[in-house]
């Protein structure tokens, strides 16, 4: 099993596919393994190797009950794995929180990425924008299956629902133990990259549906605003999930970008 050890020794796991000479890591969003990816990642195989893993706290890797998760520690944990490949410059796709942990990533250790896309991210509080009340109360309803269902169409649009029955890998690893749940929670609810961002040298595409509400789709220009020399794509009537509905105006693009040059 392929596994990495982060700077505190706990185990990450990680999968490589693709033929490609570059390198793209692909970062999956909060409480959710590296399945994430699973439906978009073939399109950059051609092109690159990509590296996919589980963050701390859930799928194969690690599960410590401490104080070691933030977006930030996440960041340090890429680092890990890239050193444990030999990989030392990479390209970066993150989307939500893996947007997040990608921000610091591309800020504290600029000479490890080379071309950086957020997904559907935030710069966070206090700053950024947060969801609404209605749909934080949807998502926080004792009625599973009602809360289960929001958080679907949050992700995607009742069109894409009507015609993909699932299975839906972007709802969060089901054996998450609750710990490691609530420490993944407070890790991206307590991202804040603001000061950071100006200081990021990656060229940069920040990509977000303008039907967004689970991260609400005005955070994406104020990270193309805060990032020197970043540019910003909206793709109309998408929601949270857009790399994997929107796929074949999604991955497209990002590639355009990614080999730009």
């Amino acid at each position: 099993m392929p596994i990495a050890h982060a700077p505190d020794g706990v185990e990450l796991y990680y999968e490589v596919h693709g033929d490609g000479e570059r390198v793209l890591v692909l970062l999956a969003g909060q409480a959710n393994n590296h399945h994430w990816w699973d439906s978009a990642r073939p399109d950059f195989e051609p092109f690159f190797r990509t590296v996919t893993y589980d963050h701390r706290g859930l799928g194969r890797s690690g599960k410590p009950d401490d104080d070691s998760y933030s977006t930030r520690g996440f960041a340090g944990d890429v680092v890990a794995i890239l050193d444990h490949l030999g990989v030392d410059r990479a390209d970066v796709y993150g989307t939500s929180m893996g947007g997040r942990v990608a921000q610091w990533l591309a800020a504290d250790h600029p000479g490890r990425v080379g071309r950086l896309v957020l997904g559907c991210t935030s710069p966070g509080l206090p700053h950024g924008f947060e969801r609404d009340r209605e749909v934080k109360r949807a998502l926080g309803q004792r009625d599973a299956a009602a809360a289960r269902r929001a958080l679907l169409e949050l992700m995607y649009t009742p069109e894409w629902l009507a015609t993909h029955p699932g299975p839906y890998l972007t709802l969060g690893d089901p054996d998450m133990p609750p710990h490691a749940r609530r420490a993944h929670l407070l890790a991206s609810a307590r991202h804040n990259s603001w000061d950071a961002l100006p200081g990021i040298t990656a060229p940069t595409l920040v990509v977000h549906g303008t039907d967004d509400v689970f991260n609400p789709t005005a955070n994406a220009p104020l990270l193309a605003e805060r990032i020197p020399g970043a540019s910003l794509h909206l793709i109309p009537g998408a929601r949270h999930a857009y790399f994997e509905e929107f796929r074949d105006v999604a991955s497209p693009l990002v590639l355009e970008f990614l080999t730009d040059g």
